[in-house]
């Protein structure tokens, strides 16, 4: 930097030398009323006064010094005490903006002491102070952003790191209780496990890095919707298909219809369609319904339930009729006669669909009321099963069920979240 023989001068005082003698009173002075107007996230006030103190007075001693110099800092400049600081926040949990805030106001002020009693014949003087004020500061909101975000950015690999240990462990029926204290997260009475299976968007279909950034941006969004609507807590597992989610519950009764309303957010933010099955279970639990929620929402998906949340009592025919049992093969069987006429099965699975309302059916299938009638007396002929029989329409819907899925399509495991090293199929971490 250049020494300049003529220092700044306002008001008959060298800015330099009057900042620099007065910097501390001007710290103690600003750091209390931070405390009073800014206090610490969530509105308690601030604990740490000294420290405060500190980072508004080196920040008034960097502006002492860019005021000597006649130059703005440098990073190298910067480097210390100041951006200490700022990580010291971000470990605090302090908002970058408050973080900010403290120079903005502390820069500011200075300024306005500094230039309080300027004259006409200061003018020169107060202009370049004005410059290397801004200058300052604008270096000084750079060096404090990266040294907050580079922090911050290392707890959060941290965090999400146990958050992940604490989601793998508990769906594995591992004891949860160490890996919930390194999370940060006491263990609740039970967990909402949600399912989500995610509509593909048509940006993911693009060719190359921008059908696989559509899919990093709609996890993204699914993620944040879910911090900022099933709270911090929320622990998930995520890909570009959906996941698993566990949303902590310690109330007395269970509120579904805001789980309805969760995955209609979902939806909304990442932009298609969300399917969802949902099972409440203790900690220990976790394990069998996070099968449970995935069989829920597969069976939604495929009997053609549409979008949106589903309980096992939504689902109940059809998922005790997907279960292994001696039963299962004899009832699907029952329409093995119409494996080959499958227009006649198609004709009979819509006419049961639509209550044996022969002209509803007609209408969705684009076909003659009449041939609705020939092709139903034709699988009565051919299966012995006749729909308008109580009884044996229970059976001819039961079979209808049980062959829409394969024998031993809910014969695999829950999924096992990966390590946490990058390539695993989950989101950004909690709260991004």
């Amino acid at each position: 930097m250049t020494d300049h023989p003529e220092p700044l001068t306002v008001g008959g005082k060298v800015l330099h030398q009057w900042l620099s003698a007065e910097q501390r009173r001007l710290a103690h002075r600003l750091a209390e009323e931070f405390a009073r107007e800014i206090g610490s996230p969530g509105g308690s006030p601030v604990r740490e006064l000294g420290s405060i103190t500190e980072s508004t007075e080196e920040n008034l001693r960097v502006l002492a010094r860019s005021l000597h110099d006649r130059d703005v800092p440098g990073p190298a400049d910067l480097a210390g005490p100041l951006t200490a600081s700022a990580a010291r926040r971000a470990g605090e949990g302090i908002p970058l903006d408050a973080v900010l805030s403290v120079c903005h106001a502390s820069t500011m002020a200075a300024w306005r002491e500094l230039v309080a009693e300027a004259s006409a014949e200061d003018l020169p003087d107060v202009v370049t102070c004005a410059e290397l004020t801004l200058g300052c500061l604008a270096g000084v909101d750079a060096a404090v952003a990266a040294a907050y975000l580079a922090e911050r950015h290392l707890r959060d690999l941290d965090e999400h790191h146990h958050r992940h240990a604490l989601l793998s462990a508990l769906l594995r029926g591992d004891p949860p209780d160490d890996q919930a204290r390194r999370a940060g997260l006491p263990l609740p009475r039970r967990f909402l496990v949600l399912h989500l299976r995610f509509g593909r968007h048509p940006s993911e279909d693009r060719p190359g890095a921008g059908g696989v950034m559509a899919g990093r941006h709609k996890i993204h969004r699914a993620t944040g919707e879910l911090a900022r609507t099933a709270g911090e807590a929320v622990l998930a597992l995520l890909d570009t298909s959906g996941g698993t989610v566990l949303i902590p519950d310690n109330t007395a009764e269970h509120n579904w219809a805001a789980d309805e309303t969760l995955v209609t957010r979902l939806g909304h933010a990442a932009g298609v369609e969300v399917t969802a099955g949902g099972v409440l279970a203790g900690p220990a639990e976790v394990p069998g319904a996070a099968d449970q929620a995935a069989d829920i929402a597969e069976l939604a998906e495929a009997f053609g339930r549409g979008h949106g949340f589903y309980r096992l009592s939504d689902l109940m025919l059809e998922y005790q009729l997907t279960r292994p049992s001696p039963a299962r093969a004899e009832l699907g069987g029952l329409l093995a006669p119409l494996e080959t006429h499958r227009d006649l099965l198609a004709t009979l699975e819509t006419y049961v669909r639509h209550g044996l309302n022969r002209r509803r059916t007609a209408a969705q299938l684009h076909v003659h009321p009449n041939t609705v009638d020939y092709r139903v007396r034709r699988a009565v002929t051919l299966t012995g099963l006749d729909p308008a029989d109580p009884v044996q329409l229970q059976h001819i819907g039961a079979a209808l069920i049980i062959r829409r899925l394969p024998d031993d399509h809910f014969g695999r495991p829950h999924r096992t979240p990966e390590r946490p090293d990058g390539e695993g199929p989950w989101g950004p971490p909690q709260g991004t």
